[in-house]
């Protein structure tokens, strides 16, 4: 099995950064692509960023430009990096983990992930 813990959300203004992380343990070596989702109140949950162990990259359109995933090996943790955060970036962040590697993100998106964080909260005020 694997255990994947979240840290670093909080409240933050709006146009201001915050930095997750995601530390796993267990099967580590049974992880390949990793990703951050999140949900907001009364919507689904939404693939934000992705990233394979061949570090190919995958983001939300409304990601693109202001996030950054990015993820250390050594220290078996994945980071998201959120610049010029918005009102509707509020949300519940998971970090997920799949023991296979898809051509395609949009993979993910319709089945999900293998392994899932309990998740970190994200608000951004006005």
């Amino acid at each position: 099995q694997v255990q994947l813990v979240e840290s670093g959300g909080g409240l933050v203004q709006a146009g201001g950064s915050l930095r997750l992380s995601c530390a796993s343990s267990g099967n580590i070596f049974s992880i390949k692509a990793m990703a951050w989702w999140r949900q907001a109140p009364n919507t689904e949950r939404e693939l934000v960023a992705a990233i394979t162990s061949d570090a190919r990259t995958h983001y939300a359109d409304s990601a693109k430009g202001r996030f950054a995933i990015a993820r250390d090996n050594d220290k078996n943790t994945v980071y998201l990096r959120m610049n010029s955060l918005k009102t509707e970036d509020t949300a519940v962040y998971y970090c997920a983990a799949d023991k296979i590697d898809r051509y395609s993100f949009r993979y993910y998106e319709i089945y999900g992930m293998d392994y899932w964080g309990k998740g970190t909260l994200v608000t951004v005020s006005s």
